[in-house]
């Protein structure tokens, strides 16, 4: 694996690490407020961005493209904005997540747009 593919999946396992991490200490401190976060930066970026990277890399011509690094691009800012969003709204202002929910969903949708127009 290498290229765009390589990138999305290593990005999960760095997130699904840390997302570990997190869980662990919350365990430890038996405080598990933060947990709408933690899942959320599992899902977001661990479990969406190894499935981004398992297409591009079933899909080597599509991960050639712009939209897949604007794609790339969309999906890391969401998985580092929209769970810290969240952790923020647990005793805050909501705006962050939802800024962050927007950077999701516009990845999310770059993602379909490439899925039609790029099938293996």
């Amino acid at each position: 694996m290498k290229g765009l593919a390589f990138a999305f999946v290593l990005s999960a396992a760095v997130y699904l690490t840390i997302g570990m991490l997190w869980g662990i200490t919350m365990g430890i401190q038996e405080d598990f407020t933060m947990a709408p976060a933690h899942a959320h930066l599992n899902l977001v970026g661990g479990v969406l961005m190894a499935l981004f990277g398992l297409y591009y890399h079933a899909v080597p011509a599509a991960a050639a493209t712009g939209l897949a690094k604007l794609h790339f691009g969309l999906a890391t800012l969401g998985a580092w904005v929209f769970p810290t969003g969240i952790a923020i709204a647990q005793r805050g202002p909501h705006g962050v997540a939802i800024i962050g929910s927007f950077l999701v969903l516009a990845a999310m949708l770059a993602f379909l747009v490439m899925v039609l127009r790029d099938r293996a």
